[in-house]
């Protein structure tokens, strides 16, 4: 038996090791996923919140994935204010929403289920 086969675990195959990808989780759903796939909202040193595309801004970050009503909640219940450590002031929470507005986000499956129960109900009643 060589050296290199003494040395390396039975059954692993040498070649070069997986790319370490950051994972995050969603303040609301808590739903993880990679660094990439979530939208951060940063609280910069000066204390704004704004959005962060790059998701290298300094400061204070916070994560939301693509649902609809993640967006939502943490907008409206203070959920994002409470991540970030700071009271976000209406103008701010207003340009967050249109921010959202902009973004290609998922319907919530309880949204999807209603316009599909209201969609089957009038094609019933068409017959």
């Amino acid at each position: 038996m060589s050296v290199t086969e003494a040395s390396s675990p039975a059954g692993r195959k040498k070649g070069p090791r997986p790319k370490h990808v950051p994972r995050r989780m969603c303040i609301i759903c808590r739903d993880h996923d990679a660094k990439r796939g979530l939208h951060r909202i940063v609280r910069s040193p000066e204390g704004t919140v704004s959005p962060d595309p790059t998701g290298r801004r300094n400061g204070r970050g916070a994560y939301l994935c693509h649902k609809t009503a993640c967006w939502e909640k943490a907008l409206s219940s203070g959920a994002l204010a409470r991540a970030l450590n700071i009271e976000i002031d209406t103008e701010t929470l207003d340009a967050l929403r249109q921010h959202a507005a902009t973004l290609h986000l998922e319907p919530t499956a309880a949204a999807g289920a209603l316009a599909s129960a209201s969609s089957s109900a009038t094609s019933r009643g068409a017959h």
